[in-house]
């Protein structure tokens, strides 16, 4: 199996190898560009990516950070962190910060101990976006019960164990999914890292009530990918980013 493991990894890396040539240099230039400002996400109050990305991982840190996950990185990902940053500019208000474990946490079980495994990640199943729904729409009525104290008890009782069934599915939506970035107004990036969506970008909007979604280019309902989804950002960023601010003033740095 370790040798299958590691085939696997290197057709992987093969796949993906030049992907990211070139990538970091192009967001930091963008610290520079005369209408950067303009670009969401990137300069917000005290807060914003400012274009500013991480220091990229080692691949025993990368590693480190797999194992304590229990999960391989999709590869678009697993060599953004190792050749462009652990973090920072990008869509939106930029990417979360990947923390490798402090060197204690990360090390290798001494001789004779016995390994620690962390447990198996859950499959990411958008199909619970439908199921959630279902449940939803199932949401005990007052209505539905008598007057009686009994009846009161009764609906009581129906409510808060639909209630906490709800609160169980809404986590579940994102099992098996990574948090990428953060779009604002309680909106999230997610990356599938695990079952047949591996790989692909999708939208957390349960602050709104419509689960996870896909994400998907305007006019398009094909699958995004991570590589995909930052490269479309980035070529935006630069065009307006280059692009001479109106009026008289100029951005100060």
């Amino acid at each position: 199996m370790a040798g299958l493991h590691g085939e696997t990894a290197a057709a992987g890396r093969s796949a993906v190898s030049g992907v990211w040539a070139g990538v970091r240099e192009r967001v930091l230039a963008l610290r520079d560009a005369p209408n950067r400002r303009a670009v969401f996400g990137a300069y917000f109050k005290e807060h914003g990516h400012r274009f500013e990305l991480h220091p990229v991982l080692t691949e025993e840190q990368v590693a480190a950070v797999e194992r304590q996950q229990g999960v391989r990185f999709p590869e678009e990902y697993r060599s953004f962190l190792l050749e462009v940053g652990a973090g920072g500019a990008g869509p939106d208000y930029g990417l979360f910060t990947i923390k490798p474990p402090e060197p204690a946490q990360a090390a290798e079980p001494a001789p004779h101990s016995i390994p620690t495994t962390p447990p198996a990640p859950e499959t990411f199943r958008p199909g619970r976006t439908a199921e959630w729904e279902a449940h939803q729409a199932a949401e005990p009525q007052r209505s539905a019960y008598g007057d009686s104290d009994e009846d009161l008890a009764r609906f009581r009782d129906a409510y808060a164990a639909w209630d906490k069934h709800d609160d169980e599915l809404l986590d579940a939506l994102t099992e098996g999914a990574l948090h990428v970035s953060e779009q604002g107004c309680a909106y999230y990036t997610l990356l599938a890292m695990t079952g047949p969506e591996r790989g692909t970008m999708w939208n957390d909007v349960r602050a709104v009530g419509e689960g996870v979604v896909p994400y998907e280019f305007h006019g398009s309902t094909a699958r995004v990918t991570f590589a995909e989804w930052y490269a479309h950002w980035l070529t935006r960023a630069e065009r307006l980013a280059r692009q001479m601010p109106e009026g008289p003033e100029r951005p100060a740095a």
